[in-house]
């Protein structure tokens, strides 16, 4: 009998994967990539040539049954995403599951995923946290949204740079324009940056800069009784590789508090 391997890849600087990771890549029969031009690259840069196969979205229903049958003639697989950990609003689920109704055994290594460390440099509780990754793109998006207006717990989605406007919208609309939110792009690349405050505060900042990279959007639950009385009184922002230029919302409204 074999072992799937659920392999964390980085979201951004190459450095963060680690060193067990590179052993089972190496090591392993075959490796499951959601794109093997993009594993390919990771693979070159660490050296690593071992047999790829497709498996995304698209093609696992048809290839899982397949692929099980392997595993329980022995084969030593790695399962990769193009970024962060399988599973997590990627491929992965159904070969695990079907993985371990065969018997087989699944390891998951940890490792990289683009959300802990958006939600620990947030500023909001993170204790207790529920992640709702991608909203739907049209229909039940806003049931979703209202069915958490009541939520307590800090929330966590994911969002792409089109719609990440459309998204902070709609929290202004659900949730009120007061609710904090910290919403971090790039994370680990070269232009990371967080922008914190009100769900009005960081709308304003993106409606005047355009959303670039793909974003984390982690936001406050509703306060027992009433909203947290720790609202943030001004947007904050944060880059990590270099001091970032104050945007035009930014000016404004530094200028109206000197008045």
């Amino acid at each position: 009998m074999g072992t799937l391997y659920v392999v964390p890849t980085p979201v951004g600087n190459l450095e963060d994967i680690t060193a067990r990771a590179l052993r089972v890549l190496r090591e392993a029969d075959l490796i499951l990539a959601e794109d093997t031009r993009t594993s390919g690259n990771l693979l070159r840069h660490f050296d690593i040539h071992r047999p790829m196969l497709s498996f995304h979205k698209f093609n696992e229903h048809q290839v899982v049954e397949g692929l099980v049958s392997r595993l329980q003639g022995g084969e030593q697989m790695a399962l990769v995403s193009d970024a962060g950990t399988p599973g997590i609003s990627d491929p992965g689920y159904l070969l695990v599951r079907e993985a371990i109704k065969a018997d087989v055994e699944v390891i998951t290594l940890p490792g990289a995923t683009a959300f802990v460390p958006a939600l620990v440099s947030s500023g909001l509780p993170c204790d207790k946290f529920c992640f709702e990754g991608f909203l739907p793109q049209k229909k039940g998006r806003m049931t979703r949204l209202a069915e958490l207006k009541e939520e307590s717990r800090t929330m966590i989605f994911y969002e792409s740079p089109h719609r990440v406007v459309k998204l902070l919208e709609q929290l202004c609309e659900t949730f009120g324009s007061d609710r904090r939110v910290s919403v971090c792009r790039e994370i680990s690349k070269l232009h990371e940056e967080s922008v914190r405050g009100t769900a009005g505060e960081v709308l304003a900042h993106f409606q005047a800069e355009e959303p670039r990279g793909e974003f984390v959007v982690i936001v406050e639950g509703k306060a027992e009784g009433s909203r947290s009385s720790q609202t943030s009184p001004s947007i904050a922002s944060s880059q990590h590789v270099e001091d970032r230029p104050l945007s035009k919302y930014q000016r404004k409204k530094l200028n109206s508090e000197k008045l």
